[in-house]
């Protein structure tokens, strides 16, 4: 009885505050998960600025780890809470020992992949010499953390979706405190350096994994992970990769990105660029993770109203999250004009390096945030689509902003205006994918109103 009414709740109970209540554990978690890599960065800024530099060439890795955790967690996710609402609980079960399948392969092969070959790797993202073997040593220890990551972080979306906000929080709150502990244990009383921070993001993710799974093999559950359900289905599989296409499409594409800033970063600056580059990402993170999080919130809310076709919840979920989205992305932005010094200096410690990197990371800052008040509706939208099911509009939006504008942008701008083109890449492209989004919501918002007209008549 109390699985049913906590999936009844999202079709009944008040959009605002199920919006809350889902998004404000999301939020946090979020902004934890954001810490594993963050907190490596301000613990090893107070070592070097070349430290930062070294760790930060790792990130397209990272983001490639997530991009295949949210393909399976976020498609699962989706593709599951569609099936609740529509009563089918049986169907999310097996959605979600196929997801637990998916993930678990998927992990295997990317771990073999980077401890074979990290180096290699490395110069491909465009590693100079000097920082190669900071940034080898960070990443191999980080690949022995690739099964815990996928699986904690992926399955963590179904604990979200089937109405468990809180316990989803936990997930990311036990791995970023480890994290936290053993790498002031690790880097400054043990001093490690870049091993010591490594070792304390993959013991967390671990610990969070763990976390997952005593969930879903615990009583507390609507969905129960099941022996039965983890033999893989190829419509099903297939239905779970259309859904999570469009988040994995953004991921895949910002690691690409990313490599492609770090070569221009290179040809156009030098390594205390690159640590400039890593500190205005990191901040940046953390100032996305937020409306991130909001997504996650908002998923299982409009993805369970739409498979039970009450479309008047849906247009309210949706029309909330953008207004909160871009409020908060408004305030971001004034943070990184007026304080970006503030901001700079959690990551550097030493004088010196401050010298050197600070200019250049104020000028970061500044000129990559100016588009930030339009990202948050941007991003909302596109959640919207892969949340009801329409995994093709999602991806195109997903990938407008992420790669199929900005790349142009990034390897077109900086010849014309060098290192200050590479930074003012991110509003130019923003500021054109919002364009794009706006005419594709103009156009789904007139069929939303269409079916919420039908549904008033038939309610009346």
């Amino acid at each position: 009885m109390e699985k049913i009414e906590k999936n009844k709740l999202l079709g009944e109970e008040d959009v605002k505050k199920l919006l809350i209540k889902f998004s404000v554990p999301a939020i946090i978690g979020m902004l934890v998960n954001a810490l594993y890599n963050v907190i490596d960065k301000i613990f090893l800024g107070q070592v070097s600025s070349l430290a930062i530099a070294g760790v930060h060439l790792t990130y397209p890795v990272s983001l490639i780890i997530m991009a295949f955790s949210m393909l399976i967690g976020m498609g699962g996710n989706s593709l599951s809470s569609i099936r609740m609402g529509q009563g089918r609980v049986k169907q999310s079960e097996k959605i979600l020992g196929q997801s637990f399948t998916l993930q678990f392969i998927l992990s295997v092969a990317l771990t073999i992949i980077i401890l074979l070959f990290p180096e290699e790797i490395l110069k491909r993202l465009g590693s100079s010499e000097a920082l190669l073997p900071i940034a080898s040593e960070y990443l191999f220890i980080i690949a022995i953390g690739i099964p815990a990551q996928l699986l904690g972080f992926g399955m963590n979306f179904f604990i979200r979706g089937e109405g468990s906000p809180s316990t989803a929080m936990g997930t990311m709150l036990i791995g970023a405190i480890t994290n936290i502990i053993l790498d002031y244990v690790f880097v400054i009383l043990m001093g490690m350096g870049v091993k010591g921070a490594a070792l304390s993001t993959i013991i967390g993710q671990y610990l969070s994994m763990i976390w997952v799974f005593a969930f879903f093999l615990g009583k507390k559950t609507s969905l129960k992970l099941k022996r039965e359900n983890i033999k893989l289905e190829t419509p099903v599989v297939k239905e779970i990769i259309a859904l999570g296409l469009a988040p994995f499409g953004m991921q895949l594409a910002a690691s690409l990105v990313i490599v492609v800033f770090n070569l221009q970063v290179n040809h156009y600056g030098d390594d205390q660029a690159i640590a400039a580059m890593g500190i205005m990402h990191s901040i940046s993170t953390l100032a996305f993770m937020p409306v991130f999080g909001l997504n996650q919130g908002s998923q299982p809310i409009i993805g369970f109203n739409y498979g039970a076709k009450k479309y008047h919840r849906v247009k309210e979920a949706f029309k909330l999250a953008c207004i909160v989205a871009t409020i908060y992305m408004t305030l971001t932005y004034l943070a990184m004009m007026f304080i970006p010094e503030t901001l700079i200096k959690a990551f550097i410690m030493n004088a010196k390096d401050i010298d050197k990197v600070m200019p250049g990371a104020v000028s970061c800052l500044r000129l990559s945030s100016l588009a930030n008040p339009v990202v948050g509706f941007q991003i909302i939208s596109s959640n919207y689509f892969q949340a009801t099911g329409k995994a093709v509009r999602g991806i195109i939006l997903s990938l407008s902003r992420q790669l199929l504008i900005l790349l142009p942008v990034l390897l077109i701008v900086p010849r014309f205006l060098g290192l200050n083109g590479v930074w003012l890449t991110y509003p130019i492209s923003d500021i054109l994918s919002f364009i794009l989004t706006l005419a594709f919501m103009i156009k789904e918002l007139r069929l939303l109103n269409k079916e919420i007209e039908i549904e008033n008549i038939d309610y009346a």
